[in-house]
This record gives structure tokens, C-alpha cells and sequence, in this order.
């Protein structure tokens, strides 16, 4: 008899301590939880975003040479305008020259061809553009400039100020300066921004499990 209560014992202690054990596994594997619940940090700034825009605009540009876009923006952050340099509505740009350089000014593009900061003016889904602000990829000549200050535009961010000793540009500072115009340049947080149309259809990322301590 003793025998036996001594092995039941044992048995005993053997089914606990497998309960213990299976329990222990079970709180390993169940109370797993996604450790992932803040939101994105790497999303686009304003700045990146708007300006964004304008190079994409850009890349509808037909010029050969030089793809330039432009946005206008709105004080609540929205965009009113977008433009890219390219020839006039109903002029035919297979017809007229995009050369850059050529004996007869005639046979080179710039009699003809209308920048991004004009274009984007002129495509405005606004009654006016008072207080706006335009990205463009280039500093605006002074002919684009006399345009944004007569549209009300307040701030001018570009990106690129490669022309800034040519008299156009120098022209350009001397009228955003005396109509009290801000201008600036822009500088990005990060060299390219890649559009990738398949990543819409990939699968989510598997959320990162946090798994309890026995």
C-alpha cells in the first residue's frame, strides 16, 4: 500500500509539473501582440511633398534640354495650380523648334515656349492666387517673376539656383526683394523619392510579435 500512495504521489507531481510546463508554453505562443502601433516617421515633410509635385509635373514636359514643373499652393496647404514648361495651347510642338542654341533666334525654342511658373498660374482652380506660395524646380526668371508678383504669390521656394548670376535671375531678386515677395531655397531631407506603382498591391508587412516571459 505505501508503494502505491508513493507512486500516485509521483504521478501527481508529474501531472503538474506537465500542466506547468504546457502551461508555461502556451503563455510563450498566446499573448503575442504587434508591437507596431505608432504611425510612419518617414512620411513626406510639406516642403518634400509640394515640391514633389513640381518634378513630377516636370516630367511632362516634351523639352528635350530642360523638364521643368511648378505648384502653387494655398494658405490652407492646398494645391491650387500645377504647370511644366512646354509650347502654347493648340500650337503644335512638333511644328515649333525646341533648340537651345541656333544662328536665328527664331529657330530656338524661347519665343515660344511657356515656363512651369507661368503655366502653373494660368492653370489655377482658384479665383485668385493672393497669399500663395510656389515650388518650382528652377529659380523663376524675371519674366515668370513679374507673373508671380502680380498674382499676389507671397513666397517663391525653388530648388535650383544653377542661372543665379545671369541678368534674368539677377533681375528676378531685385523685384521679389522691392515687392516684398520672400523667396528661399529649398533643402530636401533625402536625394530621390521613388514611385513604385506594384508596391500598392504588395502584402502588408507581417507586424513584429512581442512574446511574454514564462
Amino acid at each position: 500500500m505505501p508503494k502505491r500512495k508513493e507512486t500516485k504521489k509521483v504521478t501527481e507531481n508529474a501531472a503538474v509539473g506537465s500542466t506547468a510546463n504546457k502551461s508555461a508554453r502556451m503563455e510563450s505562443i498566446i499573448p503575442c501582440t504587434p508591437t507596431r502601433t505608432g504611425k510612419r516617421t518617414n512620411y513626406l515633410s510639406w516642403d518634400e511633398y509640394f515640391m514633389s509635385v513640381a518634378f513630377l509635373s516636370a516630367q511632362r514636359s516634351k523639352d528635350p534640354n530642360s523638364q521643368v514643373g511648378a505648384c502653387v499652393v494655398n494658405e490652407d496647404r492646398k494645391i491650387v495650380g500645377i504647370g511644366y514648361n512646354g509650347m502654347p495651347n493648340g500650337c503644335s510642338d512638333d511644328e515649333l523648334p525646341w533648340s537651345r542654341n541656333s544662328e536665328d533666334e527664331l529657330d530656338t525654342k524661347y519665343p515660344y515656349v511657356c515656363h512651369a511658373e507661368m503655366n502653373a498660374i494660368l492653370n489655377k482652380n482658384s479665383v485668385d492666387l493672393k497669399g500663395c506660395c510656389i515650388y518650382v524646380a528652377l529659380f523663376p526668371c524675371n519674366e515668370c517673376t513679374k507673373l508671380i508678383i502680380q498674382a499676389g504669390i507671397k513666397e517663391v521656394i525653388f530648388y535650383s539656383d544653377k542661372y543665379h548670376s545671369q541678368p534674368t535671375c539677377k533681375a528676378s531678386r531685385r523685384l521679389l526683394d522691392l515687392a516684398g515677395v520672400n523667396y528661399r531655397q529649398f533643402r530636401p531631407e533625402r536625394t530621390k523619392i521613388v514611385l513604385d506603382f506594384t508596391c500598392i498591391d504588395a502584402p502588408p508587412p507581417k507586424p513584429r510579435l512581442s512574446v511574454s516571459s514564462p
